[in-house]
Protein backbone atom coordinates (compact mmCIF):
# COMPACT_ATOMS: atom_id res chain seq x y z
CA UNK A 1 0.00 0.00 0.00
CA UNK A 2 2.86 2.52 0.97
CA UNK A 3 5.47 1.22 -1.79
CA UNK A 4 7.29 4.53 -3.00
CA UNK A 5 5.60 6.66 -0.25
CA UNK A 6 7.42 8.65 2.28
CA UNK A 7 6.23 9.91 5.87
CA UNK A 8 6.61 13.33 6.43
CA UNK A 9 6.55 12.86 10.26
CA UNK A 10 7.35 9.72 10.51
CA UNK A 11 8.22 10.09 14.37
CA UNK A 12 4.17 9.88 15.36
CA UNK A 13 4.00 6.75 14.51
CA UNK A 14 5.30 5.77 18.40
CA UNK A 15 1.61 6.42 18.74
CA UNK A 16 1.03 3.32 17.41
CA UNK A 17 1.76 2.14 21.24
CA UNK A 18 -1.44 3.63 21.95
CA UNK A 19 -3.23 0.43 20.39
CA UNK A 20 -1.76 -2.50 22.18
CA UNK A 21 -3.14 -0.83 25.34
CA UNK A 22 -6.41 0.23 24.21
CA UNK A 23 -6.56 -3.57 23.31
CA UNK A 24 -5.73 -4.56 27.01
CA UNK A 25 -8.11 -1.52 28.72
CA UNK A 26 -10.69 -2.99 26.32
CA UNK A 27 -10.02 -6.84 27.52
CA UNK A 28 -10.06 -5.88 31.29
CA UNK A 29 -13.27 -3.63 30.62
CA UNK A 30 -14.92 -6.84 28.77
CA UNK A 31 -14.50 -8.87 32.07
CA UNK A 32 -15.36 -6.44 34.20
CA UNK A 33 -18.80 -6.06 32.70
CA UNK A 34 -19.18 -10.01 31.82
CA UNK A 35 -21.95 -11.36 34.06
CA UNK A 36 -21.94 -15.09 34.47
CA UNK A 37 -25.04 -17.02 35.14
CA UNK A 38 -25.35 -20.74 35.92
CA UNK A 39 -28.06 -22.85 35.12
CA UNK A 40 -28.41 -26.60 34.78
CA UNK A 41 -30.25 -26.55 31.74
CA UNK A 42 -31.16 -24.28 28.53
CA UNK A 43 -34.37 -26.16 27.70
CA UNK A 44 -37.36 -23.29 27.77
CA UNK A 45 -34.91 -20.89 27.02
CA UNK A 46 -35.57 -19.51 22.83
CA UNK A 47 -32.58 -18.35 22.00
CA UNK A 48 -32.45 -15.91 19.20
CA UNK A 49 -29.50 -13.84 16.72
CA UNK A 50 -27.09 -15.94 18.89
CA UNK A 51 -24.14 -14.99 16.57
CA UNK A 52 -24.44 -11.19 17.05
CA UNK A 53 -22.79 -11.60 20.94
CA UNK A 54 -19.63 -13.67 19.51
CA UNK A 55 -19.19 -11.02 16.96
CA UNK A 56 -19.85 -7.95 18.83
CA UNK A 57 -15.89 -7.06 19.60
CA UNK A 58 -16.08 -6.59 15.54
CA UNK A 59 -16.73 -2.81 16.68
CA UNK A 60 -13.84 -2.59 19.17
CA UNK A 61 -11.65 -3.74 15.97
CA UNK A 62 -13.24 -1.42 13.64
CA UNK A 63 -12.52 1.40 16.11
CA UNK A 64 -8.90 0.55 17.05
CA UNK A 65 -8.50 0.24 12.59
CA UNK A 66 -10.01 3.76 12.29
CA UNK A 67 -7.01 4.93 14.79
CA UNK A 68 -3.75 3.06 13.56
CA UNK A 69 -5.80 4.70 9.82
CA UNK A 70 -5.56 8.33 11.59
CA UNK A 71 -2.08 7.96 13.03
CA UNK A 72 -0.96 6.87 9.75
CA UNK A 73 -2.57 9.67 8.17
CA UNK A 74 -1.23 12.44 10.50
CA UNK A 75 2.37 10.82 9.97
CA UNK A 76 1.70 12.49 6.23
CA UNK A 77 2.53 10.05 3.64
CA UNK A 78 3.65 11.58 0.33
CA UNK A 79 5.31 10.42 -3.02
CA UNK A 80 7.70 12.76 -4.02
CA UNK A 81 8.14 13.28 -8.04
CA UNK A 82 12.36 14.53 -8.06
CA UNK A 83 13.11 15.66 -11.39
CA UNK A 84 16.75 17.22 -12.04
CA UNK A 85 18.04 19.84 -14.94
CA UNK A 86 21.59 20.13 -15.58
CA UNK A 87 23.40 23.73 -16.72
CA UNK A 88 27.21 24.33 -17.77
CA UNK A 89 28.26 27.47 -15.62
CA UNK A 90 31.54 27.43 -16.41
CA UNK A 91 32.86 26.14 -19.76
CA UNK A 92 36.67 25.93 -20.38
CA UNK A 93 37.74 26.58 -23.66
CA UNK A 94 40.66 24.23 -25.13
CA UNK A 95 43.22 24.50 -27.58
CA UNK A 96 45.43 21.33 -28.32
CA UNK A 97 48.73 22.10 -30.43
CA UNK A 98 50.25 19.09 -31.33
CA UNK A 99 54.03 18.29 -33.06
CA UNK A 100 53.58 16.72 -36.28
CA UNK A 101 57.06 16.92 -37.16
CA UNK A 102 58.93 13.78 -38.91
CA UNK A 103 60.47 12.88 -35.47
CA UNK A 104 56.85 12.25 -34.24
CA UNK A 105 57.70 8.61 -35.58
CA UNK A 106 59.56 7.56 -33.58
CA UNK A 107 58.56 4.01 -32.04
CA UNK A 108 59.54 4.76 -28.37
CA UNK A 109 55.72 4.84 -28.17
CA UNK A 110 53.62 2.41 -29.45
CA UNK A 111 53.42 2.33 -31.99
CA UNK A 112 54.55 5.61 -32.34
CA UNK A 113 54.51 9.36 -31.00
CA UNK A 114 51.82 10.57 -32.89
CA UNK A 115 49.36 7.58 -32.92
CA UNK A 116 49.82 7.17 -29.17
CA UNK A 117 49.15 10.95 -28.59
CA UNK A 118 45.55 10.70 -30.84
CA UNK A 119 44.27 7.88 -28.86
CA UNK A 120 44.87 9.55 -25.74
CA UNK A 121 44.24 12.76 -26.83
CA UNK A 122 40.78 11.53 -28.34
CA UNK A 123 39.78 9.45 -25.00
CA UNK A 124 40.31 12.99 -23.03
CA UNK A 125 37.98 14.88 -26.01
CA UNK A 126 35.28 12.34 -25.35
CA UNK A 127 35.47 13.15 -21.49
CA UNK A 128 35.09 16.79 -21.92
CA UNK A 129 31.35 16.98 -23.67
CA UNK A 130 30.44 20.12 -21.87
CA UNK A 131 34.07 22.32 -23.62
CA UNK A 132 34.81 23.54 -26.81
CA UNK A 133 37.90 21.87 -28.23
CA UNK A 134 40.00 23.24 -30.80
CA UNK A 135 43.20 21.56 -32.92
CA UNK A 136 46.58 23.08 -33.65
CA UNK A 137 49.35 21.46 -35.92
CA UNK A 138 52.99 22.92 -36.41
CA UNK A 139 56.07 22.07 -37.60
CA UNK A 140 58.10 24.05 -38.74
CA UNK A 141 55.50 26.44 -39.04
CA UNK A 142 51.77 26.18 -37.64
CA UNK A 143 48.08 26.37 -39.02
CA UNK A 144 45.00 25.63 -37.39
CA UNK A 145 43.32 22.53 -37.87
CA UNK A 146 39.98 22.91 -35.92
CA UNK A 147 38.85 26.32 -34.82
CA UNK A 148 37.31 25.96 -31.02
CA UNK A 149 33.70 23.88 -31.17
CA UNK A 150 31.36 22.41 -29.21
CA UNK A 151 31.06 19.36 -31.93
CA UNK A 152 33.04 16.73 -30.67
CA UNK A 153 32.30 14.73 -33.81
CA UNK A 154 34.23 17.66 -35.93
CA UNK A 155 37.27 17.28 -33.70
CA UNK A 156 37.52 13.97 -33.66
CA UNK A 157 37.60 13.09 -37.08
CA UNK A 158 40.00 16.56 -37.67
CA UNK A 159 42.09 14.34 -35.07
CA UNK A 160 41.66 10.83 -36.54
CA UNK A 161 43.27 13.06 -39.73
CA UNK A 162 46.22 14.35 -38.21
CA UNK A 163 49.18 12.75 -39.70
CA UNK A 164 52.90 13.41 -40.76
CA UNK A 165 53.25 15.19 -44.50
CA UNK A 166 55.73 17.36 -46.17
CA UNK A 167 53.10 20.11 -46.68
CA UNK A 168 54.37 21.95 -43.45
CA UNK A 169 57.89 22.90 -43.54
CA UNK A 170 60.35 20.85 -41.31
CA UNK A 171 61.22 21.63 -37.80
CA UNK A 172 60.03 22.13 -34.10
CA UNK A 173 58.38 25.71 -34.48
CA UNK A 174 57.28 26.00 -30.55
CA UNK A 175 56.47 29.27 -30.26
CA UNK A 176 54.65 29.07 -33.44
CA UNK A 177 52.58 26.68 -32.26
CA UNK A 178 51.89 28.27 -29.25
CA UNK A 179 51.31 31.48 -31.36
CA UNK A 180 49.01 30.08 -33.23
CA UNK A 181 46.57 28.52 -30.21
CA UNK A 182 47.01 31.94 -28.12
CA UNK A 183 45.29 33.51 -31.31
CA UNK A 184 42.72 30.86 -31.40
CA UNK A 185 41.62 31.68 -27.72
CA UNK A 186 42.47 35.43 -27.39
CA UNK A 187 38.64 36.47 -28.39
CA UNK A 188 37.28 33.62 -26.46
CA UNK A 189 34.60 34.58 -23.92
CA UNK A 190 34.84 31.52 -21.48
CA UNK A 191 36.19 31.94 -18.20
CA UNK A 192 38.82 29.62 -18.53
CA UNK A 193 40.72 29.10 -21.61
CA UNK A 194 43.82 26.20 -21.39
CA UNK A 195 46.27 25.13 -24.02
CA UNK A 196 47.90 21.47 -24.03
CA UNK A 197 51.03 22.06 -26.18
CA UNK A 198 52.85 18.70 -26.57
CA UNK A 199 56.56 18.28 -28.61
CA UNK A 200 59.02 15.68 -28.72
CA UNK A 201 62.38 18.27 -29.63
CA UNK A 202 63.33 21.52 -29.23
CA UNK A 203 62.66 24.95 -30.85
CA UNK A 204 64.49 25.69 -34.00
CA UNK A 205 62.01 26.81 -36.09
CA UNK A 206 59.59 29.54 -36.64
CA UNK A 207 59.60 33.65 -36.52
CA UNK A 208 57.96 33.69 -33.10
CA UNK A 209 60.12 33.45 -29.84
CA UNK A 210 57.98 31.03 -27.49
CA UNK A 211 59.08 32.88 -24.47
CA UNK A 212 57.08 35.95 -26.53
CA UNK A 213 54.11 33.55 -27.10
CA UNK A 214 54.50 32.32 -23.60
CA UNK A 215 54.05 36.56 -22.49
CA UNK A 216 50.56 36.54 -25.27
CA UNK A 217 48.82 33.47 -23.01
CA UNK A 218 49.29 35.31 -20.19
CA UNK A 219 48.34 38.76 -21.39
CA UNK A 220 45.34 36.91 -22.10
CA UNK A 221 45.12 34.76 -19.47
CA UNK A 222 45.43 31.51 -21.19
CA UNK A 223 46.75 28.76 -19.04
CA UNK A 224 49.53 26.39 -20.85
CA UNK A 225 49.98 22.74 -19.83
CA UNK A 226 53.15 21.34 -21.79
CA UNK A 227 53.87 18.00 -22.99
CA UNK A 228 57.50 16.96 -23.50
CA UNK A 229 56.75 13.21 -25.28
CA UNK A 230 59.52 10.66 -25.73
CA UNK A 231 61.75 8.46 -23.68
CA UNK A 232 65.11 9.17 -21.80
CA UNK A 233 67.69 7.71 -24.10
CA UNK A 234 67.79 6.48 -27.51
CA UNK A 235 64.41 5.95 -29.51
CA UNK A 236 64.03 4.82 -33.08
CA UNK A 237 63.20 7.80 -35.37
CA UNK A 238 63.02 8.51 -39.05
CA UNK A 239 66.47 9.61 -40.34
CA UNK A 240 65.69 9.33 -44.04
CA UNK A 241 63.49 8.64 -46.80
CA UNK A 242 64.29 5.39 -48.88
CA UNK A 243 63.44 5.33 -52.72
CA UNK A 244 59.85 3.90 -52.31
CA UNK A 245 58.82 6.89 -49.74
CA UNK A 246 58.99 4.44 -46.63
CA UNK A 247 61.15 5.68 -43.30
CA UNK A 248 64.56 4.63 -42.96
CA UNK A 249 64.68 4.47 -39.03
CA UNK A 250 67.95 4.69 -36.89
CA UNK A 251 68.72 5.19 -33.11
CA UNK A 252 68.91 9.01 -32.19
CA UNK A 253 69.06 10.77 -28.91
CA UNK A 254 65.96 12.07 -27.44
CA UNK A 255 66.00 15.91 -27.04
CA UNK A 256 63.28 17.62 -25.01
CA UNK A 257 63.81 21.45 -24.33
CA UNK A 258 62.30 20.58 -20.99
CA UNK A 259 63.48 23.85 -19.25
CA UNK A 260 61.22 26.01 -21.76
CA UNK A 261 58.68 23.67 -22.05
CA UNK A 262 58.73 24.37 -17.94
CA UNK A 263 59.35 28.32 -18.41
CA UNK A 264 56.15 28.14 -20.91
CA UNK A 265 53.90 26.31 -18.20
CA UNK A 266 55.17 28.12 -14.93
CA UNK A 267 54.32 31.85 -16.44
CA UNK A 268 51.08 31.19 -17.78
CA UNK A 269 50.53 29.06 -14.50
CA UNK A 270 50.17 25.76 -16.35
CA UNK A 271 52.18 22.34 -15.55
CA UNK A 272 54.78 20.50 -17.52
CA UNK A 273 54.70 17.09 -17.91
CA UNK A 274 57.13 13.99 -19.18
CA UNK A 275 55.59 11.29 -21.42
CA UNK A 276 58.14 8.43 -21.90
CA UNK A 277 55.91 5.81 -22.47
CA UNK A 278 52.17 5.28 -23.33
CA UNK A 279 50.70 4.67 -19.61
CA UNK A 280 52.28 7.96 -18.65
CA UNK A 281 51.14 9.75 -21.29
CA UNK A 282 47.33 8.51 -20.70
CA UNK A 283 48.45 9.38 -17.12
CA UNK A 284 49.12 13.27 -17.73
CA UNK A 285 46.18 13.74 -19.77
CA UNK A 286 43.43 12.17 -16.99
CA UNK A 287 45.38 14.55 -14.29
CA UNK A 288 44.91 17.54 -17.06
CA UNK A 289 41.24 16.65 -17.02
CA UNK A 290 40.80 16.45 -12.89
CA UNK A 291 42.65 19.66 -13.06
CA UNK A 292 40.57 21.17 -15.58
CA UNK A 293 36.86 20.73 -14.21
CA UNK A 294 33.32 22.19 -16.04
CA UNK A 295 31.51 23.79 -13.19
CA UNK A 296 28.07 22.27 -13.67
CA UNK A 297 24.99 23.76 -11.48
CA UNK A 298 22.38 21.44 -11.27
CA UNK A 299 18.88 21.73 -10.00
CA UNK A 300 16.36 19.36 -8.41
CA UNK A 301 12.63 19.73 -8.48
CA UNK A 302 10.77 17.94 -6.24
CA UNK A 303 7.02 17.34 -6.49
CA UNK A 304 4.94 16.47 -3.38
CA UNK A 305 1.52 14.41 -3.58
CA UNK A 306 0.07 14.13 -0.29
CA UNK A 307 -1.29 10.83 0.36
CA UNK A 308 -3.54 10.84 3.87
CA UNK A 309 -7.07 11.84 1.75
CA UNK A 310 -7.95 8.77 1.53
CA UNK A 311 -6.76 6.91 4.51
CA UNK A 312 -8.25 9.64 6.52
CA UNK A 313 -11.19 8.82 4.42
CA UNK A 314 -11.57 4.65 4.95
CA UNK A 315 -11.12 5.68 8.90
CA UNK A 316 -14.10 7.75 8.51
CA UNK A 317 -15.60 5.22 6.81
CA UNK A 318 -14.59 2.56 9.87
CA UNK A 319 -16.08 5.07 12.19
CA UNK A 320 -19.49 5.94 10.72
CA UNK A 321 -20.00 1.63 10.07
CA UNK A 322 -18.95 1.05 13.75
CA UNK A 323 -21.67 3.82 14.95
CA UNK A 324 -24.54 1.89 12.80
CA UNK A 325 -24.13 -1.20 13.86
CA UNK A 326 -23.63 0.14 17.46
CA UNK A 327 -27.43 1.23 17.18
CA UNK A 328 -28.78 -1.48 15.07
CA UNK A 329 -27.77 -4.84 15.00
CA UNK A 330 -25.78 -4.80 18.62
CA UNK A 331 -27.71 -2.05 20.18
CA UNK A 332 -28.97 -4.94 22.83
CA UNK A 333 -25.50 -5.75 23.42
CA UNK A 334 -23.08 -2.73 23.54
Amino acid sequence: MFEGIQFLNKELFWLMLLLPLAILWYVLKHKKQTAELKISSLKGFKITNSWLPKIKHLLFALRLIALALLITAIARPQTVDVSSKTKTTRGIDIVMAIDVSASMLAKDLSPNRLEALKKVAAEFIKGRPNDRIGLVEYAGESFTKTPITSDKSIVLRSLKDIKYNTIIEGGTAIGMGLATSVNRLKDSKAKSKIIILLTDGVNNSGFIDPKIASELALEYEIKTYTIGIGTNGTALTPVSVLSNGNFQYARAQVEIDEELLKEIAEVTGGKYFRATNNKKLEDIYNEINKLEKTEIEEFKFYNYEEKYRPIVLLAGLLLLLELLLRFTFFRSFV
